[in-house]
């Protein structure tokens, strides 16, 4: 067995534990908060780690916990710039059998989890994803909607990441607590872990999210991206070097379609 997958714990059925690593986001936290309150699906708790915030990011979490005692408010040891290290101590914190991902700059539809929870109905399906739509860092729409394939597998993942991670969530009672990796591109090497094991991922056919754009950091953020991509297929993957170049070729193209939408 996979030595970052744990099974060995009892997780409350039914509840969504939420993810949310957050670091000087006070102008954008409040509205994720907002769209989790929101969620038609009650049975759910807000699990906030910041690292190391020098704005008014925790005095903002803080108010909405007085409100609704499923927020929490935690804090990473030392900062380390990663979103790695508070997502791994959020998960060591989450009851739920059910993990999601939220960035502090994102924002969920309200029937998210709704419209994504039965399909775990499925016996092999490990990861539920949708599609989602990009806005701006002033959350202006233009209709920029990125479509994901219905169906997702190990192999087919390999050739570009589909899974937004924004609108990524899986079944701990089927996996275990998947530990998150202390690398770049942290979110697509978990989702590898997962369907490595032969699991499947399903889309919902639906926008839930939207994603918001830091403009003058994207091109710079895709190319790095091309690095970590390697990285995770020959010292994580440990795929051949011909398959990795294969896969790479097909994930770049992916990268800059998704850049362009």
């Amino acid at each position: 067995m996979n030595n970052n997958v744990d099974t060995g714990k009892t997780f409350t059925d039914g509840l969504v534990s939420i993810i949310m690593p957050t670091y000087n986001s006070a102008a954008y936290i409040g509205e994720a908060i907002i769209s989790v309150i929101h969620q038609t699906y009650t049975d759910w708790e807000l699990l906030v780690v910041d690292d190391g915030s020098t704005d008014n990011t925790p005095d903002i979490v803080r108010e909405f916990g007085r409100h609704d005692s499923r927020i929490h408010l935690f804090f990473n040891e030392c900062r380390t710039g990663m979103p790695s290290s508070p997502r791994n101590y959020a998960l060591q914190q989450a009851r739920g059998r059910y993990i999601a991902f939220l960035d502090s700059d994102d924002v969920w539809q309200p029937e998210k989890l709704s419209e994504q929870l039965p399909l775990f109905n499925h016996s092999n399906v490990a990861v539920v994803y949708s599609d989602y739509e990009k806005i701006s860092s002033t959350g202006e729409r233009r209709g920029r909607v990125v479509r994901a394939p219905h169906t997702c597998d190990y192999r087919r993942l390999l050739y570009g990441n589909v899974i937004g991670n924004l609108t990524g969530i899986y079944d701990r009672q089927k996996v275990g607590t998947v530990k998150i990796l202390d690398i770049h591109h942290e979110d697509y090497a978990m989702w590898l872990q997962i369907l490595k094991r032969g699991y499947l991922a399903r889309n919902t056919d639906s926008v839930t999210a939207f994603y918001r754009l830091h403009e003058s950091s994207v091109t710079s953020k895709k190319i790095s991206i091309l690095s970590w991509q390697w990285n995770i297929y020959r010292n994580i993957e440990h795929l051949s070097l011909p398959y990795s170049c294969f896969c790479y070729v097909s994930y770049a193209i992916r990268a800059l379609w998704k850049l362009w939408i």
